[in-house]
């Protein structure tokens, strides 16, 4: 593993940069600010390596990034109604800041944080743990919440992602990390002809302001039936009500393996030109497909290049949105002094 500096923050913190790797050529790089993956390498069916996720060059560029783009999400990824959820007999508010939504864990979020980071690697992989406190009511959430996230490259071109966590309190948690990709290299454009299955036979529909209704309504007849390989923009422009409220996917869905410690797989994604396979594999319950909707050519990514619309897709292995206030959703609640785990893995291919 190779590590060197990134720059500092505005409080003067000097951020690491760590590039892991392993024999085949296929490289990762992340950064200790927001535990964020930068840039993700690996071959398409020529051999060519590209880097397959959106990002920046600089630090500059996630110092005022809105995007998230290659983030550890948290306490709560994805949106909480109103910022407002009970545990227990206490009620608790936290900022709305998406609309009048709370978001991937508020104001400064930990993809906002600095992350301790430490080299793990064996001799057979390349691994870094990255750990964070976030305070008893940190953005309004109770606990002290002590997070580990561990990246590893396999030798089987496998970019694994392990979430560990405990708090002193009763708390809520939703981690997930927040990459675009783009399969034809993250300079090529729209994502759209990607072919996409989702093994989910169920998404959860939302309000005009994109929180869960409660309903787990079924995929098929719709535009959100992905059970097949589907290009991911056949449908995407179609009348529909889901595809409305989010300006295009950006939905949960409910994966047809039940959570558990051993993840399972969750999404598969080809890109026809350059051969190149994505597998999702998570023990979460939950997906969210989001195709860059809001991108619009302001950000400036690696390269110079200016991200358009539909330029990264996000598969967001997750609980569900606004789980603390639907009971018939999948518990987030981290009781005080249990373990919290999760896993995902993805893994590349090409054809």
């Amino acid at each position: 593993m190779k590590k060197r500096g990134f720059g500092k923050n505005s409080n003067g913190v000097e951020i690491e940069h760590y590039t892991l790797s392993n024999k085949s050529g296929m490289r990762a790089t992340i950064i200790s600010y927001g535990a964020i993956l930068v840039s993700l390498e690996v071959p398409d069916h020529r051999g060519k390596f590209a880097d397959v996720v959106l990002g920046y060059d600089s630090l500059d560029g996630y110092l005022t990034d809105a995007a998230y783009l290659g983030a550890i999400l948290g306490r709560y990824a994805n949106r909480i109604a109103r910022g407002q959820f009970t545990l227990g007999e206490v009620s608790y508010t936290l900022a709305c800041n998406n609309g009048q939504n709370h978001v991937h864990g508020g104001l400064k979020g930990f993809d906002k944080v600095v992350w301790a980071a430490r080299d793990i690697s064996t001799v057979m992989v390349d691994a870094l743990e990255l750990t964070y406190l976030s305070k008893d009511m940190e953005e309004g959430y109770p606990g002290n919440l002590t997070v580990r996230v561990v990246y590893t490259i396999t030798p089987e071109n496998e970019l694994k992602i392990e979430y560990f966590a405990t708090s002193d309190k009763d708390t809520i948690i939703n981690l997930t990390n927040h990459s675009y990709f783009n399969l034809a290299g993250h300079e090529s454009g729209d994502i759209l002809e990607h072919q996409l299955m989702i093994n989910a036979d169920r998404f959860t529909p939302t309000d005009s302001t994109s929180i869960p209704t409660g309903e787990l309504r079924s995929v098929k007849g719709t535009p959100f039936d992905f059970t097949r390989p589907t290009a991911i923009g056949l449908r995407a422009k179609q009348s529909n009500e889901q595809l409305t409220y989010g300006y295009g996917y950006d939905h949960n869905f409910s994966l047809n393996e039940s959570e558990g410690l051993s993840p399972s797989l969750g999404a598969r994604v080809c890109e026809p030109k350059s051969g190149r396979i994505l597998e999702v594999w998570t023990s979460e319950p939950g997906m969210q497909l989001y195709c860059g909707n809001f991108l619009d050519g302001s950000i400036r990514g690696k390269s110079g290049v200016a991200y358009q619309k539909h330029q990264g897709f996000c598969l967001e292995t997750q609980h569900f949105p606004d789980s603390p206030n639907q009971p018939n959703f999948p518990s987030t609640v981290l009781k005080a002094g249990a373990p919290f785990r999760s896993a995902t893995i993805f893994k590349f291919f090409n054809q």
